[in-house]
């Protein structure tokens, strides 16, 4: 959550290219690759997240947080919510 408005463009037009923690960062190319195929997460994955600060735990609630939100966005895809 933020109020800086810039913050937010800048992550909604390319996440790599905004100045961010490295943590944040390795948090973010995580998630994209959960979202693009997670069949290829591998142990190398999780091990760039523990190098960044994260713990089982916290690997675990960025798991479930990003599945959740590609989950529940394919069901709202799919029943045509937001769609006019």
């Amino acid at each position: 959550m933020t109020l800086d408005e810039d913050l937010v463009r800048a992550l909604r037009t390319d996440y790599r290219q905004t100045p961010l923690s490295g943590a944040d960062r390795a948090m973010l190319d995580y998630a994209v690759r959960l979202t693009r195929d997670a069949t290829r997460i591998h142990a190398q994955d999780l091990d760039v997240l523990r190098a960044a600060g994260f713990d089982d735990r916290g690997i675990l609630q960025i798991t479930l947080i990003a599945a959740w939100f590609n989950y529940i966005n394919r069901v709202a895809d799919a029943l045509g919510v937001g769609r006019e």
